[in-house]
């Protein structure tokens, strides 16, 4: 039977709390010592674990704990796996570590306990990103929150304050390694095992991707009564997922971005400076106009994706969306100082990848 604390929290509910001005510290910290399970000598600690760097009282941020954190709970994981996995080696050892104290699965910890509205902070773009990152978790299955399969990158802002409790805990009880895993061990259930680690194309693909240095993004788009995906790596499709249900779309596209990774496109894996796509970049879009109307498809449509820097140095990324007779397929262009020189760096991409990669429409049709 699964502990009462375990419980998911109601999403609105949840975020009706998402105060600039949070609960005071001692109601704060009675509720954050309920949800964990454990009753700190020094409260100063769970005080420090639940301040983010945007409060601006003078306090001390989770920063130096989510250090420690970081490094107990590796090592905490790494024992428990070590003595409960008596007959795994060592790389599928890491692959289930890496697994258990991913930025994906440490944010669902955070998510399902109801943990952030209890930070003291100040700053409303955090709040925006947790709540529609915590939106998406919410709809995922059970099954589906032990796999990463939202698609939405998690703040690792959510991971950060997880470490940071860890380490608070850790601190408390007089770095007694032991204790403190009895405490996130059932914080952290239901962990990943061997058996589940293979069912987590999502998750491994974030982590992959980070170790990489590499931009991963989802786009989703209905057609018909089925659910197109799209997995881009910086600006090159490399997954492709279609299915009646979206959370299996996802996860059809982030197997096939794996396995394209580990074969054809393993070099989107090394780091090594973006190459510019050749062609006339001034004629792109008139070009991709016309494919589109040849191919009796929609027109093309554009999406500012990113906008950065000051004014006066302004760059711009973005993408193109086209819709063929039975797919949806997205492209993103390189950064560019102004959107219609941004636009064209998309349509030149879109260009390359439905003239080349996609010269029929099967090519990229995922079975059912």
């Amino acid at each position: 039977m699964k502990s009462s604390h375990t419980s998911r929290p109601n999403s609105k509910r949840l975020y009706d709390q998402l105060d600039p001005n949070p609960n005071p510290t001692s109601l704060m910290s009675t509720e954050a010592e309920r949800i964990l399970g454990y009753t700190f000598r020094n409260p100063r600690l769970l005080e420090e674990a639940l301040t983010h760097s945007s409060f601006s009282d003078g306090s001390v941020s989770y920063q130096r704990l989510e250090f420690v954190g970081d490094a107990a709970l590796n090592l905490a994981v790494t024992n428990y796996l070590y003595s409960s996995h008596p007959d795994l080696g060592p790389g599928h050892l890491s692959a289930l570590r890496s697994a258990n104290i991913s930025t994906e699965k440490l944010a669902r910890v955070a998510v399902r306990h109801g943990i952030y509205p209890l930070v003291r902070r100040n700053s409303p773009k955090l709040d925006r990103q947790v709540e529609e990152f915590t939106t998406m978790v919410m709809q995922e299955s059970e099954e589906n929150q032990t796999q990463g399969g939202c698609t939405k990158k998690a703040p690792k802002v959510l991971a950060d304050i997880v470490e940071a409790l860890s380490a608070a805990i850790y601190e408390d009880c007089n770095f007694d390694l032991g204790v403190m895993w009895k405490v996130l061990k059932v914080l952290l259930e239901p962990l990943v095992t061997a058996d589940t680690l293979g069912e987590q194309p999502v998750t491994t693909l974030y982590e992959l991707c980070q170790k990489s240095g590499k931009d991963v993004k989802f786009y989703t788009w209905p057609k018909g009564n089925k659910t197109i995906v799209n997995v881009l790596i910086g600006s090159e499709l490399v997954g492709y997922g279609s299915s009646h249900q979206k959370t299996i779309a996802r996860l059809k596209a982030a197997k096939d971005a794996l396995e394209k990774l580990s074969g054809e496109k393993s070099n989107l894996l090394v780091k090594s400076q973006p190459k510019e796509i050749v062609g006339d970049e001034e004629a792109a879009k008139q070009k991709l106009n016309e494919f589109c109307m040849k191919k009796h498809w929609p027109p093309p449509v554009y999406k500012l994706e990113e906008e950065k820097g000051p004014a006066h140095s302004r760059t711009f990324i973005c993408s193109v969306h086209v819709e063929t007779t039975n797919d949806n397929f997205v492209a993103l262009g390189e950064s560019r100082s102004k959107v219609k020189d941004a636009e064209k760096s998309a349509a030149l991409k879109m260009l390359s990848l439905v003239g080349n990669e996609l010269p029929n429409e099967d090519v990229c049709q995922s079975t059912q």
